[in-house]
């Protein structure tokens, strides 16, 4: 079991792969990447300085599959490498500034949170899934909207018009996906999870 990983709880996916600090430091990083990349799938919002990305999707997955410990240190790693000037932030942007910046220190959040419940069980049917993913992108919100609030002097209202209501049917496509995928995905490799840990996870 990874160095990284919670003695009693549940496996994620990635305590399936074999290795422990160098198998974790290369999930860690290909969490960031997989975000960077996926920052890049960008489409502009009209009205809203906050444009609709892939890396909100990219974020809780990387969540779920690692487990809270190694998603939050993935999006942490993925804002401090952006923050620092690499540009892997959407549209090849980098640095912590502008009205969508705090959304990506929600990453953080999101990561741990996303991963701790995906821990408990949280990944393994399509309705915890869902309801593990709509708290993952409260939680991004929860810094992305006040964040916003601040950068452009926007109200609540205001902000959540311009930084919430646009997402919220993309939300909703993300979230049916992941209740798909990562249930799925379980069901494909439970075999193996039985072997390796020496019990049924249902």
């Amino acid at each position: 079991m990874s160095s990284l990983s919670v003695a009693g709880r549940r496996p994620v996916l990635a305590d399936l792969v074999p290795g422990a600090l160098a198998r974790d430091a290369v999930l860690v990083a290909g969490g960031a990447a997989l975000t960077g990349a996926a920052a890049q799938i960008l489409i502009p919002v009209p009205g809203s300085p906050v444009p609709m990305t892939g890396q909100t999707f990219a974020a809780l997955l990387v969540g779920a599959a690692l487990g809270w410990k190694r998603g939050a240190l993935s999006m942490a790693l993925y804002l401090a490498v952006g923050a620092a000037g690499f540009g892997w932030f959407q549209n090849g942007s980098s640095g912590l500034f502008g009205a969508s910046a705090g959304y990506i220190v929600g990453f953080v959040l999101a990561g741990a949170l996303v991963g701790a419940l995906a821990g408990r069980g949280g990944d393994r049917t399509p309705l915890r899934t869902a309801g593990t993913m709509v708290l993952g992108n409260l939680a991004i919100y929860s810094i992305g909207v006040p964040w916003l609030m601040a950068s452009t002097g926007f109200g609540l209202s205001t902000a959540l018009e311009k930084g919430v209501v646009p997402f919220l049917v993309g939300d909703a496509l993300k979230i049916a996906v992941a209740a798909a995928l990562l249930p799925g995905t379980w069901a494909l490799v439970s075999p193996l999870s039985e072997n390796k840990h020496g019990r049924k996870e249902s």
